[in-house]
């Protein structure tokens, strides 16, 4: 091939490869920092990647030369030598230094990252396929929490709040990963890692498992959302509030009466009773085979579902939370989901059929390595008259 055909291609190739990292919408940009932990990792990866990319030039800049210089032209077989020392010793010498020049650094860098001494609010995070619970324990952190709070797939925060995220796993390894907030931490069944967040602005920080995990791996996503602090109280007496009933012959009420029917054996809502007037507790241990499932006590009060892996905001109320001015982010994230701002298509195409709208193990011809238990939602075969009422008593749980 000529010589300058080559040069041109892999120019091309270059480029092409620098303009597939570019993107105006990244909200795990590594490059943005919003707290102070992804702030260091910031400032040492900047320096490692100019090192990295003048020692890729260089190495890339002699080899093309080489290949041109000494390209086959029919001329004699140039004399054979055996080794120069000097140029050996100095070629082994020079990336030692490089490598001791990036290794200091680093090391420092990932003991600053590892110090969690300084935390003040506690948030259990735990991973299972293919979705995280997060649950806010009792404690004097946080601002003062009476109860515990459980939700699933959005973590809600005090801007400026260091906060220690103590996770682990009920099946696999995950890894939890807020590119924006820190670095990534893996969640491994039977430990308990730890891992440092802190956001300096109010706003949603995406995340998403890094650990390959499974059929949905890709789908299991995760928010952050950093609000002002009466904004963070607003948000947590929410979370305590007591349980409302719907209105009585309703159709959330159906709605209500469907749920204990269909959904309740997995997912918990707090302060629901049955017709005796006891209240139910969920028993996914029984049912599902990480043992849990999500908390949908307030599950409008979030505006993800199933994993984060869908919007319960329309496409055109998104934007309103997503992309708020961030004085308004907590304001309007406290909000809700409403029936004019819902995505009725996702979650209906949800409640009809789980499995064909997010992938998950829950065949049962092909249960016997889990005992029978699917790993995931089944599918229920809802009727439509049942996911309007589920959907009206959903839209209540707020």
């Amino acid at each position: 091939m000529n010589p300058g055909r080559l040069a041109r291609l892999g120019s091309v190739a270059m480029l092409a490869a620098l303009v597939a990292g570019c993107a105006n919408d990244a909200p795990q940009d590594t490059w943005q920092p919003a707290g102070e932990n992804a702030q260091k990792i910031h400032d040492l990866q900047w320096p490692v990647f100019l090192v990295a990319g003048l020692v890729g030039v260089a190495v890339f800049g002699v080899l093309f030369y080489a290949l041109w210089r000494y390209r086959d032209t029919g001329q004699p077989i140039p004399k054979q030598i055996h080794g120069r020392p000097k140029l050996e010793i100095g070629l082994t010498i020079l990336p030692a230094v490089i490598l001791i020049f990036v290794a200091v650094p680093t090391v420092g860098t990932l003991i600053d990252l590892a110090d969690t001494d300084d935390t003040d609010c506690i948030i259990n995070v735990t991973g299972q396929q293919w979705w995280w619970e997060i649950d806010y324990p009792v404690q004097d952190g946080c601002g003062g929490i009476s109860e515990p709070i459980i939700t699933s797939g959005q973590m809600v925060i005090e801007v400026g709040t260091n906060v220690i995220v103590r996770g682990t796993s009920r099946d696999v390894i995950h890894s939890w990963w807020i590119p924006r907030l820190n670095g990534k931490r893996d969640m491994v069944p039977g430990r308990v890692h730890t891992n440092r967040l802190q956001a300096e602005a109010p706003g949603i920080y995406a995340g998403q498992c890094t650990e390959f995990c499974g059929l949905s791996h890709a789908n299991m996503r995760m928010e952050v959302i950093a609000m002002e602090h009466d904004d963070f109280e607003a948000w947590k007496a929410n979370q305590l509030e007591a349980y409302a009933a719907p209105e009585p012959e309703s159709l959330a009420a159906e709605g209500e009466s469907t749920f204990i029917s269909q959904c309740a054996r997995c997912h918990q809502v707090n302060g629901l009773e049955n017709s005796d007037g006891e209240l139910i507790i969920a028993r996914p241990d029984l049912n599902v085979w990480s043992g849990a499932a999500p908390n949908l006590t307030k599950l409008m009060t979030r505006n993800t579902f199933a994993g984060a892996s869908f919007d319960l905001l329309s496409d055109v109320c998104r934007p309103l939370v997503w992309e708020a001015p961030s004085d308004l982010v907590g304001e309007r994230y406290n909000e809700g989901v409403s029936a004019d701002c819902l995505n009725e298509v996702d979650l209906r195409e949800w409640l009809r059929n789980p499995p064909a709208k997010k992938p998950m193990y829950t065949d049962p011809t092909k249960l016997e390595a889990t005992n029978g238990l699917p790993r995931g939602m089944p599918f229920l075969a809802l009727s439509e008259d049942q996911i309007d009422q589920l959907i009206a008593y959903l839209l209540e749980r707020k």
